[in-house]
């Protein structure tokens, strides 16, 4: 469990400005549960998503995310367990394969959160902002998650991982600008799931927006 409280290059929760709001939510609130709901409901709701506010700089380190106020889902999930590690909360990274149109190729990563609640063990989350065709929540034990997989080249992964997967930070690095990024989303195609240690489970189908 050590892992997923460590700080590091891209979750840097040791960061003045992350600690500085990971104590205000922590002394608003009481039990472990709460401080992980405030610290979701503040990521997904205060951080804009860079694709659907078309807003720069492509972040990707936690602390770049907070002084921004924007990110794609996968930089919003590198704040959310920044914030929650701050909190000496469990926080891991998760990952979907979902077509980017919602009618199969091309297909792209989606990024959010597991956090670790004392009565319940991991609980996915997901912080990429809500908007029309998406309802993210918290209602543990009940997963209530953006998006799932229906195509037969989706995928929903089982890890749980302490940092994000290469493939992420270097696509967030790579470019500056939302759409520029929006053009080259990371992906990871289902024939190469065993050099990333990615498991996936079975499809569900459920209506999605992408990204």
């Amino acid at each position: 469990m050590e892992s997923y409280l460590q700080a590091s290059e891209i979750i840097d929760w040791q960061h003045p400005a992350i600690l500085e709001l990971a104590k205000k939510i922590a002394t608003e609130h009481q039990t472990v549960e709460a401080i992980a709901k405030a610290s979701f409901e503040w990521v997904r709701d205060e951080i804009y998503h860079s694709y659907d506010y078309q807003m720069n700089p492509v972040t990707c380190r936690a602390s770049d995310v907070l002084e921004y106020k924007t990110g794609y889902c996968y930089a919003k999930s590198h704040l959310l367990a920044a914030l929650l590690r701050a909190n000496g909360i469990p926080a891991g990274l998760c990952y979907q394969r979902l077509s980017v149109n919602d009618d199969g190729e091309p297909y792209s990563l989606h990024g959010f959160n597991a956090v670790y609640l004392p009565k319940i063990g991991w609980y996915r989350v997901d912080a990429r902002g809500n908007r029309g065709g998406v309802n993210a929540q918290f209602t543990p034990p009940e997963e209530q998650l953006a998006f799932r997989s229906q195509f037969p080249e989706e995928a929903d992964f089982q890890n749980i991982l302490s940092e994000p997967l290469s493939v992420v930070v270097q696509a967030l690095q790579a470019h500056s600008t939302w759409n520029d990024l929006l053009s080259n989303l990371p992906d990871v195609p289902l024939n190469s799931l065993e050099k990333y240690n990615l498991i996936a489970k079975a499809n569900a189908t459920q209506n999605k927006v992408v990204v």
